[in-house]
């Protein structure tokens, strides 16, 4: 699916699955108090102006291993698990069922209850899934494809089997709703897991198919068949991920935008009826789409009707396997883990079930559980705090835009009422979703994801051709993460970011800047960075550059793309720059603002030293401190692949280099290696 917001870390992909082990604690009643600086965290014996994150996080590292049923461990990883825990604690109540509970604490409580149940579960074996099954044994002709697809796609396999749909904001008219195809169909991470001939990639390859061969036996399978089923399934794949766009071009959303009538792509398309597979998913929807990867969609009706009637069945069914293996019984769930997250990302074992319960919960009925959250965790002057830090970061941005010295005068007022114009969400919704038309049933796991799942694609789907909801969120308010949205032009920061040690009250402002006011920064900066710069005040996608500024924002993130492109991942592997681009401007962007904020908020204060640190010092210290954290060498060969953000490291050394605040504040000098001369320093924003 087209990517069109920007989170802070990684953590946008897996919302509240960053957790730990450890599980004798129990659930939370109450939030433990961490510092939003930590003294402790910190390794004095390093030299801040060599590795200022080993300095600033060593002690953290080293007090801090990866758990075992984790492939990263880092500071966000420790607040959502007291986010994780707490939530465990209110479902484990709502699943008491003593009749005091309201509508959606029973929901909440009795999927909790069903997904905890592996009895159950295990008991049923593959039986909750035999229907959906069966009628993949039953397509005999490429005509049925377009019913057999609506229907596998009308829930969490949406993406999963040949290609996606769903409804996006329109580039064109952000301020609508068109139906979107996407590329999808691969079980792999990427296409390159695919195309490349290295020796990890042909092992993985190779491991891949082992996998597909467990699965097919454990779902009954014929054992002899498995082999030849995992080859064929292989090669299909293949053939999508080589028309599937690179991740860099995914980041480019001009790249994305191929808006056409549905009848144009049965044209350019043959061999598979998406006029029709668009009416059983969306009723009442526009002609015109979006194809996003033109080229990708052809590809999938040339494999459609290359491919024998019998291949497509068993890929089918390995998709809707692929995709619902975590919600069976446990010989099927532990395969699936084993492969994708003990092969592919170091994991040595899986996290307990409460663990597994709570992020079900979090990712079917997310504001339900958030209303929950917030009425118990999130007090009104934390939401005023942020807010004011916000106003005054935006302050800051439009007296550095109308100060540029390489932007024009008719790109600068694009820019300023582009800022202007950007809208802010903090803590929680306004208006909170609606769930009370969804079934849960006690005891029935696999049909409570399974409805959700449907729940939410009917949602999505009936928003096709309508007017966007400008209220709406699309993060739950108890991640632990912030984001920007392209083509809302609009920054959104949870509840659960904006507790300590990310946001502290209780202590000097300092660390609080350093973090979340760079926090607030970053998320800014992605509304002009390589791609945001792409969309206007009003979110649509419009070029509002002139050539000559053009030229010189590519200049600026030149000098970032050289500087990444250095760094060592892992092995022999490099940040891929072309990727990682739009997160380092922001990175650096985002800290830039939040010190000259800090600077304003705090300019009629006599501050002192702290901990033996100066005030600057603990403003880049508390920064620094939310990246403390550390990850498995497999998740990150897996992440220099996808990921559009630096590993921690460097999104810390990456970023002070920059800047001659930092160097003054520690005192660097010629030959350290946290020390740039003016000519070398990157700065866009």
């Amino acid at each position: 699916m087209p990517r069109l917001d920007h989170c802070l870390n990684a953590l946008c992909l897996l919302a509240l699955s960053c957790v730990a082990s450890a599980d004798d604690q129990g659930p939370l009643r109450e939030f433990p108090y961490t510092s939003g600086l930590d003294p402790a965290a910190m390794d004095r014996q390093a030299d801040p102006c060599e590795d200022f994150f080993q300095y600033s996080c060593g002690g953290w590292l080293k007090n801090h291993p990866i758990p075992p049923d984790r492939s990263s461990w880092e500071v966000y990883s420790k607040l959502a698990e007291d986010n994780l825990r707490y939530l465990w604690g209110l479902l484990s109540q709502a699943s008491l069922g003593d009749g005091t509970r309201s509508t959606e604490q029973a929901q909440l409580g009795d999927f909790f209850a069903a997904c905890m149940d592996t009895e159950a579960i295990d008991k049923l074996g593959l039986a909750p899934a035999e229907g959906t099954l069966e009628s993949i044994r039953r397509l005999r002709s490429r005509k049925e494809l377009p019913e057999l697809l609506a229907r596998l796609h009308d829930g969490r396999g949406n993406g999963a089997a040949l290609f996606g749909y769903s409804a996006w904001q329109d580039f064109e008219s952000s301020d609508r709703y068109i139906g979107t195809f996407f590329s999808g169909g691969i079980g792999l991470p990427e296409r390159d897991y695919y195309l490349e001939d290295s020796p990890r990639m042909i092992e993985t390859r190779q491991r891949y198919a082992e996998h597909i061969e467990r699965m097919w036996v454990l779902a009954g399978g014929d054992e002899q068949e498995s082999a030849q089923v995992a080859e064929r399934v292989l090669t299909l794949e293949t053939a999508l991920a080589k028309a599937t766009l690179p991740v860099t071009d995914q980041q480019d959303p001009t790249k994305l935008n191929h808006p056409m009538r549905i009848t144009e792509l049965g044209r350019a398309a043959r061999g598979f009826d998406w006029k029709r597979y668009v009416e059983l998913r969306s009723s009442g929807a526009s002609e015109r789409i979006n194809a996003t990867e033109p080229a990708f969609l052809t590809e999938v009706a040339r494999v459609i009707d290359d491919t024998a009637i019998g291949d497509l069945r068993n890929y089918l069914t390995w998709s809707f396997l692929r995709a619902h293996a975590r919600w069976l019984s446990t010989p099927l769930a532990d395969e699936s883990f084993a492969f994708n997250y003990g092969y592919l990302f170091g994991i040595q074992e899986q996290p307990p079930r409460w663990k597994t319960c709570v992020r079900g919960v979090d990712e079917d009925l997310g504001e339900a559980l958030g209303k929950e959250f917030v009425s118990r965790t999130f007090a009104g002057e934390t939401r005023e705090a942020a807010a004011r830090m916000i106003g005054t970061i935006q302050e800051v941005m439009r007296e550095r835009i109308s100060n540029l010295d390489w932007m024009g005068d008719s790109t600068r007022a694009k820019a300023l009422e582009k800022l202007e114009a950007m809208r802010n969400k903090v803590g929680h919704p306004e208006r909170w979703r609606d769930y009370t038309a969804l079934l849960i049933e006690p005891g029935d796991y696999f049909g409570n994801r399974s409805r959700a799942a449907a729940f939410e694609q009917r949602r999505l789907l009936s928003r096709i051709g309508q007017p966007v909801d400008p209220d709406e969120w699309s993060m739950t308010p108890q991640t632990v993460n912030a984001y920007y949205d392209w083509m809302r032009n609009e920054m959104n920061f949870p509840a659960g970011v904006l507790q300590p040690p990310l946001f502290d009250l209780s202590i000097d402002v300092a660390p609080a800047w350093g973090n979340t006011g760079a926090t607030i920064g970053h998320e800014l900066i992605h509304g002009f960075d390589d791609a945001g710069r792409h969309f206007d005040a009003a979110g649509n996608l419009k070029d509002w550059w002139s050539e000559a500024d053009a030229a010189a924002f590519e200049s600026q993130a030149q000098c970032l793309k050289d500087q990444y492109a250095e760094y060592v991942v892992v092995d022999d592997i490099r940040i891929n720059s072309e990727l990682t681009l739009g997160e380092d401007i922001a990175d650096l962007g985002g800290l830039t603002l939040a010190y000259i904020g800090w600077r304003i908020a705090t300019e009629e204060e006599s501050l002192t030293e702290v901990d033996g640190l100066t005030p600057d010092q603990r403003f880049f210290v508390g920064n620094a401190q939310w990246a403390c954290g550390h990850q498995t060498d497999e998740r990150a060969r897996v992440l220099a692949r996808t990921d559009p953000h630096s590993p921690l490291r460097y999104r810390v050394n990456g970023v002070m280099v920059n800047l001659p605040e930092f160097q003054e504040a520690f005192e660097c000098q010629t030959g350290d290696r946290m020390y740039r001369s003016p000519e070398q320093m990157c700065r866009i924003w």
